[in-house]
């Protein structure tokens, strides 16, 4: 059914199309960014779109979403994560423990936050919320897109290949 959604949209606008998705849903939109990029990737697979332009674009829009989220949170801070995180199911317990967690493990936090499904969409508003320096945010942020576009990205066009 995703695939199906996501060929109307790569047709339209090729892989763009995931640079817009995942760079909306890494600030918090509802956008189908993880089944997608797995469907773009067997599409790839298929033939019926180019894995690397789509990785690259899948790659930028995730960073690029982040970077916004974390301005979101650096200038909107804890005030907007309070009044609209019930949105995004962020109590403001939730919130507390994930402010906790970055002020122990910040770099690892915003790396692999892109893994877990809530955090994917999370974690640059927290980390900007909870001060953490952006230079720092910026490297764990790259390291994180990176792995996650290659795991859900390259991981369903190589494994289609090997079986």
């Amino acid at each position: 059914m995703v695939e199906q959604y996501l060929e109307h949209w790569i047709s339209q606008y090729g892989p763009f199309a995931y640079f817009f998705i995942l760079y909306l849903e890494s600030f918090g939109a509802p956008v189908p960014g993880e089944s997608g990029l797995i469907a773009g990737s067997l599409m790839a697979a298929a033939g019926k779109l180019d894995l690397l332009p789509m990785l690259i674009c899948a790659f930028s829009g995730s960073v690029l979403g982040d970077c916004t989220g974390y301005a979101i949170g650096h200038f909107g801070g804890k005030k907007l994560l309070l009044r609209y995180g019930h949105y995004v199911k962020l109590t403001p317990q939730r919130l507390e423990e994930f402010e906790a967690m970055l002020d122990k493990r910040g770099f690892f936090f915003v790396a692999t936050a892109r893994f877990i499904v809530v955090l994917r969409q999370l974690n640059g508003i927290i980390a900007g919320s909870g001060g953490m320096a952006f230079p720092k945010f910026l490297v764990a942020n790259i390291i994180g897109a990176a792995s996650w576009t290659l795991v859900w990205g390259g991981g369903p066009y190589l494994v289609k290949f090997l079986f």
